[in-house]
């Protein structure tokens, strides 16, 4: 595999899966319901799901080299260790400076009231309307738990320090799943798949408290269908019951009509209260949420989402009950996208607006991203709705039949691979974009047009091999060349190289990759790997969202990050001796 690094890395990969860094760098951790930031040189913020962010806390800094792991970080004089049975931690070895409540839960919330701290001998006490923040120092360092209300952050301190370090510690053993690795492949796999795993999340009273899309997700606490199904082809095995009750969630959001919002808001009572003050007094805001319960209303992906997650978790388990219990929001999806064939050859026509993933481009007409989840999901109604109608099945299978026919009529282009989107009697986008392989996951498409599609993206979308692009070998861009029309973009990726306008998403880097492994073809360990070089050149610490050499990172600790540890791991015999 090429290796043409630019800069040093900042973090070191160890032999274990650990990271190492002469300098601090920052860490975001996520649990059940804790989560937050954590600087080792003094300060860390602190915030729970379903509350938002509740308090920042000082202490004496650690001295270098720290040593890196999920929700984790040690130091020779400390470290940070983040419970799982309760929104606890431990800074061991530091000192408590400062205590400071928030005044939001988010930067959208009106400016509360600041409480005074209090103090009961080593221990202090931030409240807030929203959460609580308790912090007691200790001989040997800092406990603190945190929760939506007093008695949640008092029964936290039922744990000991000791079972802290535990627990913490032996979630970064769960997360190491490939311990032959390279140093470099460990350490994608743990965090990556840390990414997964924390997005389980758990509400106040210790039920499901849904797939978080990562860690800054939590004000309002929503979960969303495509960020939810991504991340979850890590947990389908390791977490079966947690996909089933984000079926249930998901289903909250599904309309009589079939159509859903991007996510279901699923905040605790205090920042749902505030969150609907918001959303009914901004026109913009309400413009866009048109429900209480819905986080950006009609998103074109999200009711194939829903079908596909039911699928998969069919397939995974055997159990077909959520097909029967939500059989008749299935059927308003399957009839709401039936009913936008205008041609008659089984493919929807997307409306011209920004509410797929792609969140700032107007996309329209055929899109290949979209068709392909369309042709995904009729497989689904066509393999397990036999036995609740057998007529639906047919039509699913024939429909499914009849698009798969169509698709190269719309969307081939003369190089051998799919258009973004458009119709060729009004506009076609003909550029390449990573997205497009939704086609070849639901086999829209014949294998041998797959191997055409995927050298391709090879040698256009992979920097390494596309000197066209000005910033060299640095990632997988999600598109390329950039969008042709400026009026079809908005926001980020109105600017090119930026958001979708061709910068590396882990995830769908994480998609092609397992395309590459699924048809037998060599090198997927660069779409496996170069993004998480790059995070461990620039200090970022965990699986980011997205990036580009001009612009910068998205979030940190993604769920939908975790494919490409999801590729790597169910493909592993296929990779390259030693494992990268």
């Amino acid at each position: 595999m090429t290796n043409l690094r630019v800069k040093p890395r900042l973090l070191i990969p160890l032999a274990d899966g650990q990271l190492v860094s002469e300098k601090p760098v920052l860490l975001p951790f996520m649990a059940p319901r804790l989560q937050g930031d954590c600087w080792p040189d003094g300060r860390i913020e602190i915030s729970v799901w379903g509350c938002g962010k509740i308090a920042t806390l000082t202490f004496g800094g650690w001295r270098g080299p720290f040593t890196y792991a999920p929700n984790r970080v040690e130091t020779d004089d400390g470290g940070l260790y983040v419970a799982q049975s309760a929104p606890a931690l431990f800074l061991k070895g530091a000192r408590l400076q400062t205590l400071v409540p928030s005044q939001r839960c988010a930067w959208w919330g009106s400016k509360g009231k600041r409480e005074p701290v209090e103090r009961l001998g080593e221990r202090r006490i931030a409240r807030t309307g929203w959460g609580v923040v308790i912090a007691e120092q200790r001989p040997g360092g800092i406990f603190l738990s945190a929760g939506a209300s007093s008695e949640e952050a008092i029964k936290a301190f039922d744990l000991a320090q000791e079972d802290v370090i535990a627990e913490a510690n032996a979630y970064v053993a769960r997360c190491d799943e490939m311990p032959e690795a390279s140093p470099l492949m460990r350490s994608m796999i743990s965090q990556s798949l840390h990414a997964a795993l924390s997005s389980i999340r758990q509400n106040e009273h210790g039920g499901f408290g849904g797939l978080a899309a990562g860690q800054a997700y939590s004000a309002p606490a929503r979960t969303y269908y495509r960020d939810g199904y991504w991340t979850l082809q890590a947990l389908l095995e390791r977490a079966p019951d947690a996909v089933r009750s984000q079926i249930e969630l998901l289903a909250r959001g599904i309309q009589p009509d079939g159509e859903a919002p991007s996510g279901v808001i699923l905040t605790g009572p205090a920042q749902a209260e505030e969150w609907e003050k918001v959303r009914r007094s901004h026109p913009q805001i309400k413009e866009e949420h048109l429900r209480p319960g819905d986080w950006w209303s009609d998103h074109f992906d999200s009711p194939l989402f829903f079908i596909l997650t039911i699928g998969d978790y069919i397939r995974t388990t055997g159990d077909s009950s959520p097909l029967t219990v939500h059989w008749d929001k299935v059927i308003a999806i399957f009839d709401r996208y039936c009913g936008l064939d205008r041609a008659g050859n089984g493919l929807p026509v997307k409306p011209r607006h920004d509410r797929d993933w792609a969140d700032n481009v107007f996309r329209h007409g055929y899109v290949s991203y979209d068709i392909g989840l369309w042709i995904g999901a009729l497989d689904v109604i066509a393999a397990y709705s036999g036995t609740i109608d057998g007529n639906i099945a047919a039509k699913a299978a024939a429909t499914a039949k009849k698009a798969r026919a169509s698709i190269d009529d719309v969307l081939l282009q003369a190089g051998g691979a799919y258009a973004d989107y458009g119709e060729k009697h009004d506009f076609v986008e003909d550029h390449l974009t990573l997205d497009s392989l939704t086609l070849l996951r639901y086999r829209a498409v014949s294998a041998e047009r797959a191997r055409t599609v995927l050298a391709k993206v090879e040698a256009v979308l992979e920097t390494r091999n596309n000197a066209s692009q000005p910033y060299g070998d640095w990632g997988v861009m999600c598109a390329f060349p950039p969008f042709k029309r400026q009026k079809d973009t908005r926001s980020k990726s109105a600017f090119r190289y930026r958001y979708h306008n061709g910068s590396d998403w882990p995830y769908l880097s994480g998609l092609y990759a397992e395309q590459r492994l699924i048809h037998d073809l060599s090198d997927a360990e660069y779409p496996l790997l170069r993004w998480w070089e790059t995070c461990l050149e620039e200090g970022w610490m965990g699986a980011v969202e997205y990036f580009a050499p001009p612009w910068g990172r998205g979030s940190l600790l993604q769920g939908w990050s975790s494919m490409p540890a999801m590729a790597a791991l169910a493909h592993r015999h296929k990779l390259r001796p030693p494992l990268a």
